[in-house]
């Protein structure tokens, strides 16, 4: 194993840590606890293998020490999310590495999920709301608020750094170029935000219509509910009488029970549905706007030439710094990720520059 693989093991125990001293349920709190050790251990063993000196690799990068802000900031199931793409890509290295020298592939290679599942299951006091509390936050993991950040952000600047070279091009940097930007921010973002709104709504009626009807089901036949819950338990894996307990325990609390039911059978995590379509348009507003408002604001205080650079050597410092931020869930190397981030941006900025200048040419 490379020493950055050794890492990556480093960086998941030191987080796994933090989400242990942060969790206030006793029990999840000792999974994640037990899940750090396993990760440290790796990273001794490995680090063994190789004569890699410990002393120098056991600290955490600052890709983990910027996802534990992050935690602290916005809530650590974030850095669950995170750990969880890690664990994959972790896991799909570990197939790739054995494919490459033709070993056998056992499936113990998966990610650490089913680890994380099974210490939960084997706890003495495990009950049937602490082991769906920890399944929803393992969903949270496509549903990253900050990777959509970064990506509205990167979409707000590729798309619009593109459009004012185009008119850059045409113009020499000229006329027109403000006035195209701040119109593509604007058309931009109020199309970002409807879509956003438009998703987010649509969804929230069509699965709300589904819920009410689980619902009902709920309400006119408890024990058929009931014992559905015990049977997704034991599919799950948990002895039979176990997962009868689990099931009556959740019960107790028929909206508790909703919840679990809707999840488990019909794929729908109730705590997305109840975020608001508005603040989701806002939000996917605002954050177009601030990627695409960079290549424009040069164009705001002077033209020509020297607003063409300006506009280019901003969109790349913003582009570089968009390609970094995407390594938090990637684990690829920071100058690697932006400055291919970078590559791609400029690159259609100087094709949409290019179509400017003939068109200009054209015209004039």
């Amino acid at each position: 194993m490379q020493p950055k693989s050794i890492q990556t093991e480093i960086d998941a125990s030191y987080l796994y840590k933090k989400l242990a001293e942060k969790e206030a349920d006793p029990t999840i709190a000792n999974v994640y606890r037990q899940m750090s050790e396993i990760e440290q251990g790796h990273a001794e063993a490995f680090a063994k293998k190789q004569d890699i000196p410990l002393e120098k690799m056991m600290l955490p990068s600052w890709r983990a020490k910027t996802l534990n802000t992050i935690g602290k900031i916005f809530g650590y199931d974030y850095v669950l999310g995170a750990l969880m793409d890690t664990e994959k890509s972790i896991s799909n290295a570990i197939v790739t590495q054995k494919q490459k020298s033709n070993k056998k592939v056992t499936g113990a290679e998966n990610s650490h999920v089913n680890i994380l599942r099974t210490i939960l299951e084997k706890e003495n006091k495990v009950t049937g709301i602490q082991l769906s509390k920890f399944e929803s936050r393992h969903r949270t993991v496509g549903g990253n608020a900050i990777r959509a950040a970064v990506l509205g952000g990167n979409d707000g600047l590729v798309s619009n750094f593109s459009l004012v070279m185009g008119i850059a091009g045409a113009t020499a940097g000229q006329q027109g170029v403000l006035l195209a930007g701040l119109a593509g921010l604007l058309a931009g973002a109020l199309s970002m935000a409807l879509g956003e709104w438009i998703s987010v709504k649509s969804s929230q009626e069509l699965y709300e219509n589904q819920m009410q009807i689980e619902m009902e089901e709920l309400e006119t036949n408890p024990e058929g509910e009931m014992r559905e819950l015990a049977l997704i338990y034991i599919a799950k894996g948990i002895p039979e009488e176990q997962a009868k307990e689990m099931a009556a325990d959740i019960m107790k609390d028929k909206d508790h029970a909703h919840e679990i039911l809707v999840r488990e059978e019909l794929g729908i995590n109730a705590e997305e549905l109840r975020g608001s379509a508005f603040e989701a348009a806002i939000y996917s507003f605002i954050l177009f706007s601030i990627g695409a408002v960079i290549p424009v604001l040069p164009f705001m205080f002077t033209s020509g030439m020297k607003a063409i650079i300006m506009s280019v050597s901003f969109s790349a410092a913003g582009l570089f710094l968009i390609g970094s931020a995407i390594t938090l869930f990637t684990g690829r190397n920071v100058w690697f990720s932006g400055f291919r981030q970078v590559f791609f941006g400029l690159a259609a900025a100087a094709i949409t520059f290019g179509i400017g200048k003939i068109i200009g040419v054209t015209v004039g």
